[in-house]
């Protein structure tokens, strides 16, 4: 169960796509931009496992409808994938959730709400690449359903830094997302 922060607040990380074979358009553009992120992910994950708050990864699944994790994370570990030390920095253990998705947003198609309702989390604290598209598309959910967002400084990107100024532009205008300090 999560713990209660601030006013009764039960926050979760959530870590978007960080774990990949980075096997898709611009994916190899992404790689160095994702491993400065996954430093300060690190960081807030011990955070968050300190605080008690849940660790959920959601990430897209290559291969229709992939279901098992350790196979997925084994070849995102392996010496000739390029996001390998990403893998194995941020590798999950038994107790963080992990969920696969099928297209951006986090919400679709997978059991992330229903997760986040049973564990009474009421915000977000988002991580993880594309801050641009999968980052931002679920962080748009989110809003929806009225969950608070907030994201660590340094902990998402996008294979162009243009790209993730613009989603935090976003996030912070449109969605009321807090920006939070970098983990450190």
């Amino acid at each position: 169960m999560a713990r209660t922060g601030k006013a009764g607040v039960r926050q979760a990380l959530l870590i978007l796509d960080m774990i990949s074979e980075f096997d898709f358009p611009h994916g190899r553009e992404l790689v160095r931009p994702a491993e400065n992120a996954a430093r300060l992910v690190v960081r807030m994950k011990q955070r968050a496992k300190r605080a008690g708050w849940p660790v959920i990864y959601v990430n897209d699944a290559p291969r229709i409808w992939e279901s098992d994790r350790r196979e997925f994370i084994r070849r995102c570990s392996q010496p000739h994938c390029p996001g390998r030390r990403i893998a194995e920095m941020l590798a999950p253990d038994d107790t963080d959730y992990f969920l696969f998705k099928p297209r951006h947003s986090a919400f679709f198609d997978t059991p992330l709400n229903s997760l986040l309702q049973r564990l009474r989390v009421t915000r977000l604290i988002l991580t993880g690449v594309t801050a641009h598209q999968c980052v931002l598309f679920t962080a748009m959910d989110a809003h929806l359903r009225e969950y608070d967002i907030a994201t660590p400084d340094g902990c998402i990107a996008s294979p162009r830094a243009v790209q993730t100024r613009h989603a935090l532009a976003i996030l912070t205008d449109a969605l009321s997302a807090r920006l939070l300090k970098r983990p450190g």
